[in-house]
């Protein structure tokens, strides 16, 4: 997997917890620069780990379905790429503006279940140093988030659905091209 693949997707991913950041920045009265940086850990190191957990749970099972192991990258992709866009057309959630552990960690978990299957797709594309690729994944979701939370605060919900939409076109657009490459469509 190339560098530009691997940041599209980190972008793609990073959407989910850069909506719910925005929201979590339309819910404090006054921000603060540990509000951003709070969201940012929580949601880039569950972004971090969840490939990771997936990538190990796909090295598991990658001899029983090497045939098809495009076929899956492929829908696992769309799926969770469909989900993101149909997601999209939702408001903005009420949020509770707390930053604790009870209020974060539902929220980090929930954003971070697509990057689970993203790393059943990682095992099966073989990629090479997993390690350095959710650590890319945990730092572009951290960033993205940090910012989202700002974004929230002063420009409100304008661009929540829009940031679905977008990542999740870009993992449906990523799932086709693994599928068309294994098919010997693109080079």
């Amino acid at each position: 997997m190339q560098l530009w693949e691997l940041f599209v997707i980190a972008v793609g991913l990073s959407m989910d917890a850069f909506a719910v950041s925005i929201c979590k920045g339309l819910s404090v009265q006054r921000l603060r620069w540990s509000h951003a940086l709070t969201a940012g850990a929580w949601f880039g190191a569950f972004q971090a780990l969840m490939p990771l957990a997936g990538w190990l749970l796909g090295t598991r099972f990658e001899g029983l379905i090497t045939n098809v192991d495009h076929w899956v990258a492929f829908v696992l992709l769309v799926l969770i790429g469909g989900n993101m866009v149909k997601e999209s057309r939702g408001a903005c959630e009420a949020l509770d503006a707390s930053f604790a552990v009870r209020a974060m960690f539902p929220l980090a978990v929930a954003t971070s279940i697509d990057a689970l299957a993203v790393g059943v797709t990682f095992a099966f594309l073989r990629v090479d140093n997993i390690l350095s690729a959710v650590c890319f994944i945990g730092c572009t979701t951290f960033v993205l988030s940090a910012v989202g939370v700002k974004v929230g605060s002063v420009f409100g919900a304008r661009f929540q659905s829009r940031a679905e939409l977008f990542g999740g076109v870009v993992l449906i657009a990523m799932g086709v091209k693994i599928l068309l490459e294994h098919l010997g469509v693109l080079g």
